[in-house]
């Protein structure tokens, strides 16, 4: 199987790849190595990737139709999952057009690349911020998602319905996956986990928003993985009970699926920074701030869709997640 992974410098992207070589699979990876975040840890995910002989590494910019066209007509791959995106939250209140660029303007292009070019399979990053305003926990696929609170959000959102559209024209099976707050070794340092981690050991302050109330479902980067895995052994198909006169938002009459992947355990976030001055054996300095524009205070993902379909549900707990990425961290930064 041939496989094209948009986003393989960036932390889920790198760790599927990795995942997918250890089966003898062949990847095409694709990136654009911003600088959202250091660039240097983009570049170390990227010289593992190489050694590996089934791994070619092509850096573009997906938002490029140009460049995109031609990696669809010179690798043909036969599934492709779309990772790449501008990421972050309270990014996007201050570069709104980055997410425009790479959200919006790169997936159509994914897109019309696996129109032309028969593509098998799709599956695409979506994210739990899709949620919004909803406060009704546990999320789940089948409420409505129509009030985001950030424009990251909305282009996630914009991503599914786009997706959709392809689905029902070209019948093209594409799934989304909502992801609820990815955490683990190789992860982005613009996360709490990175944040808290390197200013616990450094003795410096964490800010702590919403003092402290959030409550977040944080999932594991494996178990991340294994659910991309199973999903891509298993394309979307349609939903042969979907009814148009009571539709149904997580699937439908075309080859569409939205699943949640979250460890459907929300963890509040005081407990979370306990367990990583625990793991470091080193308490935290706080500082608690309000809650900032485009944040919720809670996320819990509802994965009975996820169980069903795939016989799959996230299981790594808080405390082994942590102590994997502190054991990383230490050796990646030589602590």
């Amino acid at each position: 199987m041939k496989i094209l992974i948009s986003g393989t410098a960036g932390f889920i992207g790198f760790s599927l790849a990795k995942k997918l070589l250890r089966k003898n699979l062949e990847i095409i990876g694709i990136d654009n190595h911003n600088d959202y975040y250091d660039p240097k840890l983009k570049e170390a995910r990227v010289k593992i990737l190489i050694k590996n002989s089934n791994y070619k590494h092509i850096k573009i910019n997906i938002a490029d139709k140009v460049s995109v066209d031609q990696i669809f007509d010179n690798y043909r791959p036969e599934v492709v999952v779309n990772l790449a995106a501008q990421a972050g939250v309270r990014y996007s209140i201050e570069n709104p057009l980055a997410y425009i660029n790479s959200n919006i303007q790169g997936f159509i292009n994914i897109l019309e690349g696996c129109r032309h070019y028969e593509v098998s399979n799709l599956i695409y990053a979506s994210s739990s911020s899709v949620y919004g305003s909803n406060t009704s926990i546990p999320f789940n696929v089948h409420q409505n998602v129509d009030h985001p609170l950030s424009l990251y959000a909305a282009t996630k959102k914009s991503n599914e319905l786009m997706a959709h559209t392809y689905s029902h024209l070209y019948k093209l099976p594409t799934t989304g996956l909502r992801f609820f707050t990815v955490y683990g070794p190789w992860g982005r340092p613009d996360m709490a986990l990175f944040k808290f981690t390197k200013n616990i050991i450094l003795g410096e302050p964490i800010e702590v928003f919403n003092y402290g109330n959030h409550k977040r479902d944080f999932t594991y980067i494996d178990d991340i993985t294994e659910g991309l895995w199973r999903i891509i052994n298993k394309p979307a198909t349609p939903n042969p009970d979907w009814n148009s006169n009571k539709p149904d938002p997580g699937s439908s009459n075309a080859p569409w699926r939205i699943y949640n992947i979250g460890n459907s355990k929300p963890i509040n976030l005081m407990d979370y920074i306990k367990a990583i001055e625990n793991t470091l054996n080193k308490k935290a300095i706080i500082q608690f701030l309000p809650l900032q524009a485009g944040d919720v205070e809670a996320t819990y993902a509802d994965v009975n869709n996820l169980i069903k379909d795939f016989n799959y549900k996230p299981i790594t707990d808080i405390e082994d997640g942590i102590s994997n990425f502190v054991a990383w961290y230490k050796a990646f930064y030589k602590i």
